[in-house]
């Protein structure tokens, strides 16, 4: 009549501590594959602007010659040193568009051209209003789009063929996370 009783308590310890050491590895593991941007990396389409680049590096001026510096606004820079031909005209059409996509959001937004000389233009001033012509030292930049947070850094850049929903979607997610502008 000696009969042992289950030994429930074992089993249970090994599998708390198999749960444990599971949880713990897998949290090691996914730590490390999003640390290197393995599988989750950024969810922007554009890139960063690398090096950083502030408003002050570049002495952009308005067109009355007045510096532009950190203000309430977002940007949407089109970025073109040279004279604005049928493409630069179809991407500024683009940005247009995509200003009138932000909805409620869109006052929070100004779009210019930006370039080394005065690059004002009649023309493209009654067709895009309200459309603002800046210049300065952007020698450096690439040509494309940009955009610029309120403090006056450079923050996302886009080939000019990428002017579309890439641009859009990165200038909802943060409007939606600033607390700025």
């Amino acid at each position: 009549m000696n009969e042992q009783p289950p030994r429930r308590g074992r089993k249970q310890l090994i599998l708390m501590v198999l749960i444990a050491a599971v949880s713990l590895g897998g949290s090691y593991g996914l730590y490390h594959v999003s640390r290197d941007g393995g599988v989750w990396g950024t969810t922007n389409k554009g890139e960063f602007v690398q090096p950083p680049v502030v408003l002050a590096d570049l002495d952009i001026r308005d067109s009355t010659g007045a510096p532009i510096a950190e203000g309430p606004n977002w940007w949407l820079w089109l970025v073109q040193d040279e004279p604005c031909d049928a493409a630069c005209d179809a991407t500024l059409h683009q940005l247009r568009q995509l200003h009138v996509l932000l909805h409620r959001d869109a006052d929070r937004v100004k779009r210019a051209l930006v370039g080394s000389q005065n690059p004002d233009r009649p023309d493209l001033r009654e067709r895009y209003p309200p459309l603002e012509f800046l210049t300065g030292r952007v020698g450096a930049l690439a040509p494309g789009i940009y955009i610029v947070d309120p403090l006056g850094n450079l923050v996302f850049y886009y080939p000019p063929k990428d002017s579309g929903k890439p641009v859009l979607q990165d200038l909802k997610r943060l409007l939606k996370v600033s607390q700025i502008g």
